[in-house]
């Protein structure tokens, strides 16, 4: 979410959307000093001259597990950018909370179905194979 500067006229960054423009954990963010807020002239001063933390964390990536991602609603394209869990299924797709289970697609043929609770605002639809 980004916020309205109130005396510069410009929009300052939250660390969440700075930590996703980064591609590191929010937890990252917060334990190397990034302020809850930031413009986006501190955030390219940043990005034009990391510092080694920043360097050493992006060469360490091995591109296996994303550290952000965006999930948007299969039936109103609501979207919510999470961090995913290692709990987390493959989705066939995900819908918001409050849509109800007779607004998504059918269920594939020769598929079921299953919700999974608790993703952000949403709700991970799984359809497996019964063969």
């Amino acid at each position: 979410m980004e916020q309205q500067a109130g005396a510069r006229g410009g929009r300052d960054l939250s660390r969440r959307t700075v930590a996703q423009r980064l591609d590191i954990p929010l937890e990252m963010a917060r334990h190397h000093g990034i302020p809850p807020f930031w413009s986006a002239d501190q955030l390219a001063a940043f990005l034009a001259d990391p510092p080694a933390w920043y360097v050493q964390s992006r060469a360490n990536r091995t591109g296996k597990r994303p550290v952000w991602v965006e999930l948007r609603c299969t039936i109103c394209g609501t979207s919510e950018t999470l961090r995913p869990k290692k709990w987390w299924p493959e989705f066939s797709m995900v819908s918001c909370s409050w849509h109800g289970a007779d607004e998504l697609p059918p269920v594939p043929e020769g598929a079921r179905r299953r919700e999974v609770d608790g993703i952000g605002a949403f709700v991970g639809i799984v359809d497996e194979s019964t063969s």
